[in-house]
């Protein structure tokens, strides 16, 4: 059943390059999957869009979106769009890496793969914060209380949306940390957040380097952080986060040749400093096949 909105807007994708729907969705629960159906809801100026995508065949990718403004319902189709990177044409790459020694052969198996993206920046943002230093599961469990507890939900189809930027801005750090995040990554979200509510830091501009110093000069927040922010939220494939543990054993394990060995970040940019401008969808297909990448690669 469709939601009961007074605008609803379809429309038809053919992909330039081969696209698949993900499969892995994320363990936040702020995408759901039904069947061969996935929906999220999303946000804009305090209005709210239904989003669903389903592919039919293919080469056709079907969205719908629904909500009270066409052009609210525009912003959710076009914001779903770039998250899952179907009018990605990756002719160039693919036909400059399918024979790399170390990614040609995923390249060549899977042209589809795609860097699962944030339709949202400044979610991509708050949930790096989250994940820092910690396991993904345990981060994506932080990022379930939040939602449940600070976000947003529909009630005609129980979905739901992270907090905006305003919200997290206005709430004590001793919620979150009962949240079970820690209370020094806690200080550096709100502060974070106020940064981008109060339009200090436009996450959404163009010049993204103006943002990544702004954040950067914030306590708790490093390179990694302002990586995975660039490419799950902003679309930077040039960007990838060179401190996740994935890719620290992956070159230093290339690099010695002892299972065990570690690089440094400064290693792991230079190890994929050749990939350019695609560094970060290169990590992807390196890392494709290992727990440490699943949840960058969809």
């Amino acid at each position: 059943m469709n939601p009961v909105r007074p605008v609803e807007v379809r429309v038809e994708v053919r992909p330039p390059w081969p696209f698949v729907l993900p499969g892995r969705l994320g363990r936040d629960g702020l995408t759901r999957r039904r069947g061969r159906l996935i929906e999220r809801l999303l946000h804009v100026d305090g209005e709210s869009v239904i989003v669903r995508v389903v592919q039919p065949a293919r080469d056709r990718v079907l969205f719908g979106a629904w909500a009270d403004r066409r052009d609210v319902a525009d912003w959710g189709i076009e914001r779903m769009r770039q998250a899952l990177g179907v009018d990605c044409d990756l002719r160039a790459f693919h036909d400059r890496f399918r024979f790399d020694p170390l990614i040609g052969a995923a390249v060549r198996a899977q042209p589809a793969l795609r860097v699962l993206g944030r339709p949202v920046a400044f979610e991509a943002l708050a949930w790096a914060i989250c994940e820092q230093l910690i396991e993904y599961e345990r981060a994506a469990a932080i990022q379930r209380r939040i939602i449940a507890v600070i976000g947003r939900r529909c009630p005609q189809t129980g979905l739901r949306d992270a907090p905006t930027a305003a919200q997290l801005a206005g709430q004590a750090p001793a919620l979150l940390a009962s949240l079970d995040l820690a209370p020094g990554r806690a200080l550096t979200l709100i502060a974070a957040a106020r940064e981008v509510a109060r339009g200090r830091v436009d996450l959404e501009a163009g010049d993204h380097e103006t943002a990544w110093r702004r954040l950067r000069s914030l306590r708790g927040i490093g390179t990694w952080t302002v990586q995975m922010l660039a490419l799950t939220g902003q679309g930077r494939l040039d960007q990838i986060p060179a401190g996740d543990v994935g890719y620290l054993k992956l070159v230093g394990r290339l690099r010695d040749g002892h299972p065990y060995a570690r690089a440094t970040e400064e290693e792991v940019m230079e190890f994929f400093a050749p990939y350019a401008p695609w560094a970060g969808l290169a990590g992807a297909y390196a890392l494709r096949g290992s727990s440490a990448g699943a949840r960058m690669a969809a």
